[in-house]
């Protein structure tokens, strides 16, 4: 029978020159030939293809009609694209242009069945228009603080390593500008928003000052832009507006808001009433996933105080772990609770003063067993690798102990006396540790105070019994002017390279003396031709951090110093640049605190 012209509706197998020109679709393999395919010659010779047949072939045997349906019955324009995505050498276009000028009549194609799929588009309704933006009652920025944040804003940081030359980096200098104008209660200019809050997508640390400063208009912007939603759950005053509300509808939130909304909620409730926000969380808590229950239960730090101990008590018998832990790290915080007095019990079992010595020493017996109450009240049995069992329960037991505890245990001495005991058996560095992270979890300042000790110690720059971490754990805990002439001590008795941390943790603008220090302990380091990049750290907390008014002392140190035979290569063009950086870099921020005087 000749099969050169008829269309065959049977399922015999098509020739290789058919099964050169049927179509194919990414995703699956035809299993029956289309009906363009049967409608070709069988010759060797590819030519144009012809019309398609006016009536599919029907489904082969095994195959659902729906299937047929989605292989066979294709739009134009979904040809096109299949045709375009496998490329017109593996899939022969259904054209009249094969060979190499396919790949143009392919686009060509495509731009007339644009124009149809547009021209066959009906206009959807107008969209409702959004509200006004609300009106901000401050004042804008004066015109050259306003033309400074605009600079700020479009400075970009460079990709690769350390950063060189005397230009300052502006990006650094935004948070103090936002600072700035949000201590004078300034507003933001209205074309700025959208930059402002660009940059305040892309760094967290950004975005406190920067929604501040931005105000009502930033909820505004955010509510109609999806990649500025952060503004509406880390708002700064979201607290008021949550408190604003009617009990219904906060309720409705919690109920029906996502995980950041109901955590963002659950976090500014408690900032204006915490037994309310404590009554949300404890009528939902035992439906709440683990690691939702955790994050919720973060949340009370603020605002922690007596009245949460009994919903903290409960939350000792969770499932989770994490959450028993939480509980107790919370518990632990309130000196008066059930939790602090049953640890200060353990711990004083632990810890005792030798009297029989011919100095007061103390004796640490450390536990012998972690037993279900000590677990349940967050003590987590299994120490970390390269940490002994003992030692690990001693530790969690002694910082959770209220530091009341040591005076009256231990002749009603002072905190200071106490931290200067002997210690048996090499125990001195895991207690004296433990009560540091005792005194940072109790804010205490006396005990703070009493393990930092002198800044001028031949310890303090360690390993003694405190280290650098715990330090500067232990000066957040003073006021400021305490902290600043601490850290200044202890830069004139050990210089800057282990100071680093401590300098993170003071106030800024530094205090005068703390400032002096810093800049005396640069010059000395750099008249020593030290390595420049040492200090890479402390020059970029000085840019932003000293006080512009030492700019003047810098003056005399931009100049690029003799280099001493053991001095570091290049080490003086490298300081020059910092010290000009540093230079140029306070002068600009004194510029732009008179830019915001009002």
């Amino acid at each position: 029978m000749p099969t050169s012209t008829s269309t065959s509706t049977s399922t015999s197998t098509p020739t290789p020159a058919a099964r050169a020109r049927e179509p194919r679709t990414p995703w699956t393999e035809p299993t029956a030939p289309p009906p363009e395919a049967q409608a070709q010659p069988q010759g060797p010779a590819p030519g144009p293809a012809p019309a398609p047949a006016p009536a599919p072939a029907p489904a082969p045997a095994g195959q659902l009609p729906g299937q047929a349906a989605a292989v066979f019955t294709r739009t134009p324009w979904e040809e096109l694209v299949t045709t375009a995505l496998l490329g017109t050498d593996r899939r022969a276009p259904h054209l009249d242009a094969p060979g190499r000028d396919a790949p143009t009549a392919l686009l060509d194609a495509a731009a007339v069945q644009t124009v149809h799929r547009r021209a066959g588009l009906r206009p959807a309704p107008a969209a409702a228009r959004p509200e006004p933006a609300p009106e901000d009652p401050r004042p804008v920025v004066p015109p050259a603080a306003r033309r400074r944040l605009a600079s700020l804003l479009a400075d970009h940081p460079t990709a690769g390593g350390g950063r060189r030359g005397t230009a300052p980096d502006l990006m650094e200098l935004l948070p103090q500008w936002l600072a700035l104008a949000n201590d004078r209660d300034f507003a933001a200019p209205p074309e700025l928003l959208p930059a402002l809050l660009n940059a305040a997508r892309g760094r967290t640390d950004l975005r406190p000052q920067a929604l501040a400063f931005a105000g009502p208009r930033a909820l505004w912007l955010a509510a109609l832009n999806p990649d500025w939603k952060f503004a509406l759950r880390a708002a700064p005053h979201s607290a008021t507006a949550t408190a604003a509300q009617d009990g219904a509808e906060v309720a409705r939130r919690w109920q029906e808001g996502l995980f950041a909304e109901r955590v963002a909620l659950l976090a500014a409730l408690r900032a204006h009433d915490p037994a309310a926000a404590r009554e949300l969380l404890a009528d939902t808590w035992t439906t709440e996933r683990a690691e939702d229950r955790l994050m919720f239960l973060d949340s009370l730090r603020t605002g922690l105080g007596p009245a949460d101990e009994p919903f903290l008590e409960q939350a000792l018998g969770d499932r989770s772990r994490n959450v028993r832990s939480t509980a107790a790290e919370l518990l632990s915080a309130l000196p008066t609770s059930a939790l602090a007095a049953r640890m200060a019990d353990r711990a004083s079992s632990c810890v005792a003063l030798d009297r029989t010595a011919s100095t007061p020493t103390l004796t640490v017996e450390a536990p012998h067993e972690c037993d279900a109450g000590m677990e349940r009240d967050g003590v987590v049995p299994k120490p970390p690798a390269g940490r002994g069992e003992r030692s690990w329960w001693l530790g969690q037991l002694v910082e959770a102990a209220p530091l009341a505890t040591w005076q009256s245990r231990l002749g009603s001495r002072a905190p200071g006396d106490i931290v200067a005991l002997p210690v048996t058996d090499d125990w001195r560095g895991e207690l004296h540790a433990a009560w540091c992270r005792a005194a940072v979890r109790q804010r205490d300042a006396t005990w703070s105070r009493a393990l930092l000790g002198s800044p001028s110690a031949p310890d303090a720059a360690g390993p003694g019994a405190v280290s650098l971490a715990e330090r500067a754990k232990l000066l957040a805990a003073l006021h400021a002017p305490e902290r600043a002439a601490w850290v200044a001590g202890f830069i004139d008795a050990h210089g800057l390279s282990e100071a680093f941390q401590l300098l993170g943790v003071c106030a800024v603008p530094w205090a005068p003396d703390l400032g002096r220090a810093v800049v005396d302990a640069l010059n000395i380091a750099r008249d020593a031709g030290s390595y420049p990049w040492s200090f890479s750290g402390v020059m970029g907390l000085a840019e932003r951090c000293l006080d512009p008014a030492e700019a003047v002392r810098l003056d005399a140190l931009t100049a690029v110093p003799d280099e001493h035979e053991d001095a570091a290569p290049g080490a003086g063009g490298y300081w020059s640049e910092a010290f000009q950086r540093l230079v140029t870099t306070l002068r600009l921020r004194a510029v732009m605190r008179e830019e915001l005087t009002p």
